[in-house]
């Protein structure tokens, strides 16, 4: 009985498969949304609207029956009404019905709030106009302001809006995807009068930031030409690159170009990791912890994780995020957040080892908002990560309004960032004005190193009977370390005596002042070549804070007969021939360290030379040494001491030289003397 009622009524359900879709797309539509007073005036188009999440390109048709879809509102997304979490496509629908009035007649046109992600529009099944691009190989843009199309004469139908939502990142709430406002239709004039009142309200609220971004030009201009003329102020190179990130930043993100998103936020990433590595610098060169044993070393590890974070979060976030790869992207994308996140601490760490150095206020002001600017980014993106499954509204809250003036909005962490400004200008220009001073009053001491240094190496040298001396003294800076002393004695004689301090630099000029204030001391109760080195070496002891002293002593008379001591020095050159003399330790090592001379003859145009390691140690680009085998080929060619000293220098001078020579004349024939030092160098240019 049952089989033969089914078979019976087989008809009926043929039939209704047949008549049902037209059944459907004749039924009542959707109440219309009356549309009336407009004119000079404009509507927004609020309530309710057919809403269904999901892709059909037949979802634009007017005969589409959309009574069964859900009702939406369109003042806030999707994700923050029934489809939290929500990525892909969703459809808007709202059925328009237009009352006849003055101006009705007229062109309209739609003005669109922003939409999560891209988008399309159609009336009446006919596209108007799209924002972006659609997957596959989808483009969307961030802040761009109100997109205005055109929507012809007013006749009633239907408003479609196609978005697709692009898949979470990490810090996304799940609350965001579809229309945040309502649309506002009016006549093009309207509507375009109505898009000028909207922009001219944005302008105003951020002319105060724009007077903040010409700030950041202006220390971006000022502190890279401060730089370029003064290398060693590298803290003017970190405030330039610091201020410029903030200026990147705000071309990707603020100044409502279209950037596709993964433009603005993909090098966005990078910006922020700038930023971030220049503050550092800037706090480690100012609070003085540039030299720490380790703190260097740690900075620059992390600004490299940052910088790597950076770089790799804007490849993440700017990859096709359409495809099947998108979860692992969104895994990838929370993975690098973590060590981007955590390293936004490393300022409170330099803060607190600069703790107890005596710092201006400037500077101490600036490294504590700069901590806690810091500080308070990294809470906000730290708690924003996953926000959509923990909920935490910590992140947008740091970042909500807390007042406004005058049209423009602040909240708490613009306000810090501003704050910090402020503060980096004043300390970096307490900091170079400080540091200007320092340098003034240590280029005064140089100059006065420099004179006593001419006083000390006299313009000319007595004149030794029986020898032709040619000398030549050219320190590495502005003041050296090598030293000689040239004294006749009554009998005829003359004490040599030329040396090396250790180091460079003012340290070492102001112990040569010591050396040869004793040598002139020591010279006139000794002659001795090892008695003067023994004087000397007790002098120097525990006064040279573990430097050390190389010299060489010689005694020499009109016959020619010498006397040599040497501590520690490169040994002389007797004509082409290294002399050979018994090692000895450097002056200021050992007070009980005895020195050993000994006795030669030189014979009638024999000559003498003697020298510093700087000829030797002289360093060309490639790093190559000058080397004694190249001084022995030098010397062979008797060469005077100008000579030598220009070889060394042109070869690259790397340390402070001096070079003596003394040739032994045929009896009768006149003595001379020639010698080049800084202030000769300097009287001649």
């Amino acid at each position: 009985m049952m089989s033969r009622l089914l078979r019976g009524k087989w008809w009926l359900a043929v039939l209704c498969l047949a008549i049902g879709p037209a059944l459907v797309a004749h039924a009542a539509p959707t109440a219309p949304f009356t549309v009336e007073g407009l004119g000079k005036a404009t509507v927004a188009l609020d309530g309710d609207w057919q809403f269904r999440p999901g892709d059909n390109p037949a979802w634009a048709s007017p005969t589409l029956d959309d009574s069964a879809w859900e009702q939406i509102k369109v003042d806030k997304p999707w994700g923050a009404q029934t489809h939290f979490g929500y990525t892909g496509y969703g459809w808007y629908r709202r059925h328009l019905k237009f009352v006849s009035g003055a101006g009705i007649d007229s062109e309209l046109a739609l003005l669109l709030p922003r939409i999560d992600d891209a988008y399309e529009v159609y009336w009446n099944g006919n596209l108007l106009g799209r924002h972006g691009k659609l997957p596959p190989h989808p483009v969307w843009y961030g802040n761009i302001g109100h997109p205005m199309l055109g929507f012809g004469k007013p006749t009633e139908g239907v408003l479609a809006i196609r978005v697709w939502k692009a898949p979470y990142l990490s810090s996304d709430t799940g609350e965001e995807g579809g229309l945040y406002g309502a649309p506002i239709v009016g006549t093009t004039q309207a509507i375009q009068a109505y898009r000028g009142s909207l922009g001219y309200r944005w302008l105003s609220g951020q002319l105060f930031f724009f007077a903040v971004d010409l700030l950041y030009l202006l220390i971006l201009v000022i502190g890279l030409v401060a730089w370029l003329r003064n290398r060693d102020q590298k803290v003017l190179l970190w405030l330039s690159l610091w201020a410029c990130a903030f200026l990147l930043s705000t071309l990707l993100r603020n100044l409502r170009i279209p950037w596709p998103f993964a433009v603005s936020n993909g090098l966005g990433q990078s910006v922020l990791a700038l930023a971030d590595v220049s503050m550092w610098y800037l706090l480690l060169n100012l609070l003085e912890l540039n030299h720490h044993r380790f703190l260097p070393r740690w900075t620059r590890v992390l600004a490299w994780i940052a910088i790597a974070s950076g770089v790799l979060d804007g490849f993440v976030v700017s990859a096709d995020m359409s495809g099947p790869h998108v979860q692992a992207l969104q895994i990838a994308d929370a993975l690098i957040s973590v060590p981007a996140t955590l390293v936004e601490v490393w300022p409170l760490v330099l803060v607190c080892f600069a703790i107890g150095k005596r710092l201006d206020t400037a500077r101490w002001v600036m490294a504590i908002i700069a901590a806690l600017t810091e500080l308070t980014i990294g809470i906000a993106n730290l708690s924003g990560q996953g926000a959509r499954f923990t909920h935490w509204t910590l992140g947008q809250r740091l970042f909500m309004p807390l007042f406004t003036v005058a049209g423009t909005t602040f909240a708490l962490i613009p306000l810090l960032v501003i704050f910090l400004l402020l503060a980096v200008v004043f300390a970096v220009y307490r900091y170079t004005v400080a540091q200007s001073e320092r340098q003034v009053a240590l280029e005064q001491e140089f100059r006065s190193a420099q004179e006593l240094q001419q006083v000390l190496i006299p313009e000319t040298l007595p004149a030794l009977e029986g020898y032709a001396v040619t000398s030549a003294y050219r320190p590495a800076q502005q003041v050296g370390g090598d030293f000689f002393q040239m004294i006749a004695r009554p009998d005829g004689s003359a004490l040599l005596v030329v040396g090396d301090v250790s180091g460079k630099g003012l340290k070492a000029a102001m112990t040569v002042s010591l050396i040869v204030g004793a040598i002139r001391t020591v010279a006139d109760t000794i002659d001795d070549p090892s008695g003067v080195l023994s004087v000397l070496n007790r002098r120097l002891h525990g006064r040279l804070k573990d430097g050390f002293v190389t010299c060489l002593a010689l005694r020499l008379d009109a016959e020619g007969e010498c006397a040599i001591a040497n501590a520690g020095h490169p040994a002389p050159f007797l004509n082409a021939e290294e002399m050979s003399l018994k090692g000895a330790l450097p002056l200021g090592l050992d007070p009980d360290s005895a020195y050993e001379q000994i006795h030669f003859r030189l014979a009638v145009g024999e000559r003498l030379t003697l020298y510093t390691d700087g000829v030797p140690e002289a360093r060309n680009s490639a790093g190559d040494l000058f080397g004694f085998d190249r001084v022995r080929s030098l010397i062979a060619t008797q060469p005077d001491a100008r000579q030598t000293v220009e070889a060394a220098v042109a070869f690259g001078q790397d340390d402070d030289i001096t070079v003596i020579t003394l040739t032994r004349l045929a009896p009768g024939v006149e003595s001379t003397t020639s010698l080049l030092a800084p202030a000769l160098v300097s009287s001649s240019a």
